[in-house]
């Protein structure tokens, strides 16, 4: 019996476009985040914050930059998978509940609804 080499698959494309908008408050698009972070190089994800005052405003897009923070500092694609218009919808749900829906920050940064990649549930509060 032959064994036949295991061939990884490449990563799904993200329905996140360059300049869809990461950081709702501020317009602040994924093409600016990773501007940012590949001219400045934050040692903290709270540090994109200065990129134009990303994630300072209703915080919705807070474990998102994280997310997108972590994938560079590990070297890996910065990017979301969700669509624009659920990101979107389910943001209008946090401004009335206060709470992120874990399913959708679990798949907007490629984890199980309740891992995070670090491992740790995802932030799913305020």
């Amino acid at each position: 019996m032959s064994r036949r080499p295991v061939i990884p698959t490449p990563p799904l494309p993200s329905p996140v476009n360059p300049d869809d908008e990461v950081c709702l408050c501020f317009h602040v698009s994924l093409r600016k985040i990773r501007g940012f972070m590949e001219r400045e190089s934050p040692p903290v994800a709270s540090l994109i914050s200065e990129c134009l005052g990303a994630g300072t405003g209703c915080r919705w897009c807070v474990p998102f930059l994280k997310h997108l923070h972590q994938c560079h500092v590990d070297g890996q694609p910065v990017d979301l998978r969700v669509s624009p218009e659920e990101y979107a919808r389910t943001r209008l749900s946090f401004h009335e509940t206060k709470v992120r829906d874990p399913a959708v920050v679990g798949r907007a940064i490629g984890a199980s609804p309740d891992q995070s990649p670090q491992g740790r549930p995802p932030d799913v509060g305020v």
